[in-house]
């Protein structure tokens, strides 16, 4: 395909994707907060309706009032809205995006020859396989788990679920490029939170509803695998989010430890998600917000930001500013062989003096700041040559 339309297939395809996921996230975060701030009813005419929790709330210049009920209605009403197409539209959009971005050029995006060398057939069945293997393994650690339930499961469940998730973040950072790596590892979580709702929750929820409309009793499964599904999908959410953000900063895929970066800012978002949840629950006990988690997980991102700092750069190298054409050796073999006048990828082209001054911010933003560039270090552009650039920069970019 050409460049310029994967460019716009690119765009069209990531807008649609933020778009339908924050409709997702963002009913999913609604719900988990009104489950958790839902109070008793203290009308008795709720009570006689099944109504077992209820909340007053103010929004947009009106009153909302929604109930929840302890298994259903009485009577089902005509009219029911379900929640997926929101999860269904996300997962569909957002593999479109990997298709387009990373399986379509899986030489380029997915491939890091200094990580592992295979050829894109093996590595684009590689990445599916990730996807289909994790869900495979999760989707059987909570179908022997219900079968136990408790407290006691919940927990060993979540254990499992997270030493699953670093192994396969420490295994995908053995097999690809760092920044497909992180990508994948979110790709994954989310397409068992997509299958969460495609295989279990909504197909439950429907016999749940057969079997009223039947007069039959409900099986009490259906509701429980459709809260512990969902309880995961909450906790995985932050997780997944960062994953997908994180391809724009190439200090934290670009680490040698990058498996160990992916897993503790997973874990940190996990930690920052629980305080919220536990929050709701708590303010309705009268009880005090769970500070420690928030703090925990914050203290985590600093402690990981911490560690990945670069270190101070040493005497020698912040003597002069080096000359433009020790800048212009470095960019020859570093970058204008995707950069020049027969491919220019993005519109930049680097094979002349005037084109480099042109380019001077976008060089040092991607090369010295945010490191993505040579894109997965194609060229084995080295630190020195980075600060190189930098400091040529950072001294007004002179081409003389």
């Amino acid at each position: 395909m050409d460049a310029y339309l994967l460019d716009w297939a690119n765009l069209l395809l990531r807008w649609a994707h933020v778009v339908v996921a924050i409709a997702w996230i963002g009913s999913s975060f609604y719900f988990v907060f009104l489950d958790n701030s839902l109070t008793p009813p203290t009308d008795s005419a709720l009570k006689d309706k099944g109504v077992s929790g209820e909340l007053w709330a103010v929004h947009g210049g009106g009153f909302y009032h929604p109930q929840k009920y302890l298994v259903a209605p009485k009577a089902l009403p005509e009219h029911l809205h379900w929640f997926y197409w929101e999860s269904y539209s996300t997962w569909l959009t957002g593999f479109g995006l990997l298709t387009v971005l990373y399986l379509f050029n899986a030489g380029t995006f997915l491939i890091d020859k200094s990580v592992h060398a295979w050829s894109p057939a093996a590595a684009i069945a590689a990445a599916l396989g990730l996807l289909a293997v994790f869900w495979l393994v999760y989707d059987a650690i909570c179908r022997v788990s219900l079968r136990m339930m408790g407290a006691a499961a919940d927990k060993a469940v979540g254990v499992l679920v997270a030493l699953v998730v670093v192994f396969a973040s420490w295994l995908a950072c053995q097999l690809f490029a760092g920044r497909a790596a992180f990508l994948l590892v979110g790709a994954m979580m989310a397409t068992a939170m997509s299958a969460n709702v495609f295989f279990w929750i909504i197909p439950g929820q429907r016999k749940v509803i057969a079997q009223m409309k039947a007069g039959e009793p409900v099986d009490p499964v259906h509701g429980q695998r459709a809260k512990q599904r969902s309880v995961h999908n909450t906790y995985f959410t932050l997780p997944v989010l960062f994953s997908m953000l994180s391809n724009h900063y190439g200090t934290l895929y670009g680490h040698r430890h990058n498996w160990l970066v992916l897993a503790l800012m997973m874990l940190a978002g996990a930690l920052i998600r629980h305080f919220f949840v536990a929050r709701h629950q708590r303010k309705v006990a009268g009880r005090p917000a769970p500070w420690g988690f928030a703090i925990a997980g914050t203290l985590l991102l600093a402690a990981v930001a911490v560690w990945l700092k670069p270190a101070p750069t040493s005497a020698a190298a912040q003597a002069a500013p080096p000359g433009f054409a020790q800048v212009r050796v470095v960019i020859e073999q570093r970058c204008v062989m995707c950069h020049n006048a027969q491919l220019a990828n993005k519109n930049v082209a680097l094979h002349t003096p005037e084109l480099i001054a042109q380019h001077a911010q976008q060089v040092y933003q991607q090369a010295v700041v945010q490191k993505l560039m040579p894109l997965n270090n194609a060229t084995q552009i080295t630190e020195a040559e980075r600060a190189l650039i930098g400091r040529w920069f950072e001294a007004g970019a002179p081409t003389r």
